[in-house]
């Protein structure tokens, strides 16, 4: 028999307590912390402070499950532009360790450390991949915002557009057995200076980097994997050339369509975490949503009431490829894509009764965050923006499965 902590997580979910605070309360280190996210044994004087920290018995943060033998795999993982954690959470629950994160942003950091662990702040550019760990994984949501469809693509013009070369840095230093990097799907069409396609650039360099990467990449949709969102990911899976895996991408889920609709998403909300938080409409969008109707979007807003600019382009629909702005998902929908602006007028932001912004709460389980992901920091709109960036941590561990299964298949 193993033990699991699931549910330790679960009570400070119910006491409203984060992690860190645990960490700090029961005066725990972070080492242990960790050990504690990793069903990792710890030392009975450590769980008996921690019961009198939360006023409770053994058997209410400890049980016993039945030890899984066949695709139990620990791969030591190297986490590059880290954000909130979305991804690594995902791989975390499929086995992967995460031994070194980074990112520099700060609001991003300190949700990481509050809900998953240590995580180093500094300039990547400015970091030596010799002194990181070694590790098995290398993953990286490389910045992708200059590639993104929901605003103006700068791409390779953009210096963020050029960080995956840093990510390849580190790939040649420390050459792990699997990489995995993510972007959205603006990736696909981005172009170098030169015209060719970025997306072949990163394929190459990736294949040619020392020892080599035998590399595929794909269009994801997040709601073919439990995920309740309408979001698209372009995931590259590069696996090291002396490893005998020719990787395959893995097939949807078989879910119950129900259970991606918003309105089982927005069940039992209320009284949860970062429920009450919930950004502010600007002044032009609460003029024009109490027009819009649950399942509606702009085109049901009377046109002497929109501004002169959405009055242009409603003038020639054809023009401008008919956008369908402030976009109300309704409950028997799969919502939209959460983007990190989170603005009514180009995201599926808006609650489909109630005229106002979803909470951070309901952000964060349209992106699959679990509950006892528990967001902290002062400011309200850069919780939305974390989460807007983040990989869903579903789609995370739907990949992480499929990357330990094909190795352990494979004999590694």
């Amino acid at each position: 028999m193993a033990f699991s902590y699931k549910p330790l997580w679960k009570l400070i979910l119910e006491k409203n307590i984060n992690k860190t605070q645990l960490r700090d309360r029961a005066k725990i280190t972070n080492q242990t912390l960790s050990r504690l996210s990793k069903n990792q044994n710890v030392s009975m004087e450590i769980l008996g402070r921690i019961c009198k920290t939360l006023d409770c018995r053994l058997e209410d943060i400890v049980e016993y499950v039945n030890e899984k033998k066949d695709l139990s795999m620990s791969l030591d993982t190297i986490s590059l532009f880290s954000g909130a954690g979305g991804l690594d959470l995902g791989l975390i629950n499929s086995g992967f360790n995460i031994v070194f994160a980074n990112d520099i942003l700060k609001p991003a950091i300190e949700n990481y450390r509050a809900n998953i662990g240590e995580i180093t702040e500094e300039d990547i550019t400015k970091i030596n991949a010799n002194d990181m760990p070694n590790a098995d994984v290398v993953v990286a949501g490389f910045p992708c915002q200059p590639f993104s469809s929901a605003g103006n693509r700068l791409g390779t013009k953009d210096d963020r557009g050029n960080l995956y070369l840093e990510v390849l840095k580190v790939i040649n230093a420390k050459k792990p057995k699997v990489v995995i990097m993510e972007n959205v799907r603006g990736l696909l069409s981005m172009k170098n200076k030169d015209g060719s396609k970025l997306m072949d650039s990163i394929v190459t360099l990736l294949e040619n980097t020392e020892p080599g990467y035998k590399v595929k990449y794909k269009l994801l949709k997040a709601s073919n994997y439990g995920v309740p969102q309408n979001r698209f990911r372009v995931i590259i899976i590069g696996i090291r050339s002396d490893i005998n895996i020719d990787y395959e991408f893995p097939e949807p889920i078989d879910y119950d369509p129900e259970k991606l609709t918003v309105g089982y998403v927005l069940k039992g909300v209320e009284g949860l975490p970062n429920q009450n938080e919930v950004w502010e409409l600007s002044p032009q969008s609460k003029k024009l949503v109490p027009f819009i109707p649950e399942g509606g979007s702009w085109k049901d807003i009377p046109y002497e009431h929109l501004p002169e600019r959405l009055k242009k382009i409603r003038d020639n629909m054809k023009k401008y490829r008919s956008p369908n702005f402030y976009r109300r998902f309704a409950r028997n929908e799969i919502n939209g894509t959460i983007t990190a602006a989170s603005t009514p007028e180009n995201s599926g932001i808006l609650h489909p009764l109630e005229d106002r912004r979803y909470s951070v709460r309901e952000i964060a389980r349209i992106q699959s965050f679990p509950d006892n992901y528990i967001f902290v920091g002062d400011s309200v709109s850069a919780k939305y923006t974390i989460i807007g960036n983040a990989v869903p941590p579903k789609l995370g561990e739907i990949i992480g499965k499929s990357i330990v299964q094909q190795l352990i298949e494979a004999g590694y």
